[in-house]
């Protein structure tokens, strides 16, 4: 189940990269999203701090997709075959390369023990140190890196000088 999410992803990524069009590239942001929460998910056996996660997220992504639509003109999204063919391409790599490893982006239990170890059992503190320790870090900063550069765009965009992107009577 982890290794099909994470491929899903993986494809995500690629195919955000290709994308030319803001309303993909916005379907695209919005897909990864889910199916980074659906893994966190799993992973954490616990849903609530990833649901907040995903709403925060969504949030940001929606005040950004108003303005996103509001400046792109009404062109029509267009597929190409040459397109099509590399990411199909790119799945099948992809997919080949989960198929060999094992263990891939999982979080090591030595990280566990070790906050068991040293501070009283609380279940709802044990579920979340998986968010929080040396291996997820990473996911979790950028997250954070992420909303803060979004919410600095957003505040640019509306600087009160220069009013909305609509015209106002």
């Amino acid at each position: 189940m982890n290794q099909i999410i994470l491929t899903l992803s993986f494809i995500s990524s690629i195919n955000f990269i290709k994308t030319n069009h803001p309303l993909a590239m916005g379907l695209n942001l919005m897909i990864q999203t889910i199916l980074i929460s659906i893994l966190c998910g799993a992973m954490y056996m616990s849903y609530w701090f990833n649901y907040i996660m995903f709403l925060i997220m969504i949030g940001g992504m929606l005040v950004l997709f108003i303005y996103i639509t509001s400046l792109a003109s009404n062109e029509l999204f267009n597929l190409s075959i040459n397109n099509m063919i590399s990411l199909m391409l790119i799945m099948l790599l992809i997919m080949m390369m989960f198929m060999n490893m094992d263990n891939f982006f999982f979080i090591k239990i030595s990280s566990e023990t070790d906050f068991m170890l040293n501070c009283l059992y609380n279940e709802n503190s044990f579920n979340l140190i998986k968010l929080y320790n040396n291996n997820t870090m990473n996911i979790t900063l950028w997250m954070i890196i992420y909303l803060l550069i979004t919410l600095i765009i957003v505040v640019k965009i509306t600087n009160i000088n220069y009013g909305s992107l609509r015209k106002l009577n």
